[in-house]
């Protein structure tokens, strides 16, 4: 929500709601400041603009949605807390996720797909700009899995909401992984799928449950345990049998333009390169650079189909 993005961006800069009324141009009271962030009134465009320039941040930040954080939690429950609290705030209900790219697009994210090294699925970032403010970036693998890059990205969200684990015990890695589970398969929709406190479960439920969240098996796996779906001791035994080599190989994989792989593309950059192209920002050559597509399929599409 902009109230509490604008809230975080203030007070991240130590500024009292007059402080920052005082810096804004074109000028604004502290009173509507407090409006904007209890989210009872939306600033102008040029009022948006100047509060982001007196504040650091992007418009994208500001816009976005993406700003729930925490700066610590304590147990496994509270990761579990922390990814219902952010579905809840960002109205997504407890039903699978269509396209983890495109929430994270929408709610301000850049999302990018590049050729990383083998060992690396994904990475956050900042990248700097020649003006303005720096804009958040999650990049992931482009030759990953479909159901590897959704819990990537799930996982890059989690270092964005969750600072620190604020307990020895908790390593971080371990649960940004515990938030991406969450997040991606919800308890309460899982329970009504799977059932509760089950003495175990075959291969191709597993296989069922893997596509209808749209996540690897092992992944699938791991989370019936967290949940108390199946037990710790059914989990290891699984991984140490039939599930052994999942988390090397893939079972019964989504292909390509299959479900989830349909949607989860990044848009965001090629709905920008179209748009300027048909404002005549840019031209066709420009386009089909930028977007790595040969130059008569960008006059094609200028176009459209041709009448017969």
């Amino acid at each position: 929500m902009f109230g509490q993005r604008l809230r975080l961006a203030r007070k991240r800069a130590g500024l009292s709601m007059q402080a920052l009324a005082e810096r804004v141009t074109p000028s604004v009271s502290a009173q509507a400041i407090s409006k904007y962030e209890a989210d009872k009134m939306m600033p102008s465009s040029s009022v948006l603009v100047g509060l982001g320039k007196a504040l650091g941040v992007s418009l994208d930040f500001l816009l976005g949605g993406a700003a729930l954080r925490v700066d610590q939690v304590a147990d496994e429950e509270a990761i579990d807390a922390k990814a219902r609290e952010v579905r809840r705030e960002w109205k997504l209900g407890i039903d699978p996720i269509p396209s983890m790219t495109a929430l994270l697009e929408d709610k301000g994210l850049k999302v990018i797909e590049a050729d990383l090294p083998e060992r690396i699925n994904g990475l956050a970032c900042h990248v700097e700009r020649a003006e303005g403010a720096p804009t958040e970036v999650i990049v992931v693998s482009r030759h990953t899995n479909v159901e590897r890059k959704r819990f990537n990205l799930a996982h890059e969200l989690a270092h964005r909401i969750i600072i620190e684990t604020g307990n020895a015990a908790l390593k971080k890695e371990p649960s940004m992984h515990r938030f991406a589970g969450a997040f991606l398969i919800p308890r309460e929709h899982l329970e009504a799928e799977a059932g509760k406190n089950r003495h175990g479960m075959t291969w191709i439920e597993i296989m069922r449950l893997k596509r209808t969240y749209g996540v690897s098996a092992a992944a699938m796996l791991v989370r019936l345990g967290q949940v108390g779906i199946l037990s710790k001791s059914a989990v290891e035994y699984a991984f140490k049998t039939y599930a052994r080599g999942w988390r090397r190989e893939e079972p019964q994989p989504i292909g390509p333009g299959e479900g989830f792989a349909a949607f989860e593309k990044p848009q965001r950059f090629e709905r920008l390169v179209w748009r300027a192209l048909g404002e005549e920002m840019i031209s066709p050559v420009r386009a089909a650079q930028m977007l790595g597509l040969p130059l008569s399929v960008i006059e094609r599409d200028i176009r459209g189909p041709r009448v017969q």
